[in-house]
């Protein structure tokens, strides 16, 4: 799934543009699969790829929507936003999530134990199981970290502490964690296909 979409993505880019921006992982994972061609690809560490991403902020209590995000906004803001705003969650869908098969993802603080927790539906195969845990339990410091098959949806729900991935650090803005939930999965995925 992942080396398919990675190639839609690429053909699509291509026709848009001359160079198109990766991350370090994502160039690591198309040269590894021989995927590149012509065109010209530029290794970056931003998170503006998310500008194209829809993001809602939730009342956790009611699941009303507050407010409809406009990214380049909402994405600058620091992390302890969702501290300061602990009843509220930041759902989020984003092309990026798409191609590696989450439909969306959840961000908040945990109001019990004050670690930032990543909630997500992930489109994988349920024979993965012991890959995913494997890959959770070595890659989340502290193993806090949830994982059930959802087979009326057959999705994977994911559930776990941001806090515990390498990378993570308190002064972070949201879209910095969005980055580096979307690369942490990323590299989870691609262990699915391995």
């Amino acid at each position: 799934m992942l080396k398919e979409n990675v190639m839609k993505m690429l053909e699509e880019k291509q026709t848009a543009q001359d160079s198109i921006e990766l991350y370090k992982d994502e160039i690591a994972y198309i040269n590894e699969k021989e995927l590149i061609s012509e065109i010209s690809v530029t290794e970056t560490d931003s998170y503006t790829r998310f500008f194209d991403a829809y993001i809602e902020r939730v009342n956790k209590e009611t699941e009303e929507m507050i407010a409809e995000e406009t990214p380049s906004n909402f994405l600058d803001k620091p992390l302890s936003f969702l501290k300061e705003n602990i009843e509220e969650f930041a759902y989020t869908e984003s092309p990026l999530f798409e191609m590696i098969g989450v439909e969306g993802v959840t961000l908040e603080l945990d109001d019990v134990f004050r670690y930032y927790n990543v909630l997500l539906g992930l489109k994988v195969q349920k024979k993965w199981h012991d890959v995913i845990k494997t890959y959770l339990s070595e890659k989340i410091s502290g193993g806090k970290f949830e994982l059930s098959f959802n087979g009326n949806d057959g999705l994977w729900d994911v559930n776990f502490a941001l806090d515990g991935v390498q990378g993570f650090h308190e002064g972070m803005s949201i879209g910095e964690a969005y980055k580096l939930i979307y690369t942490f999965l990323f590299n989870l995925v691609a262990e699915t296909e391995k």
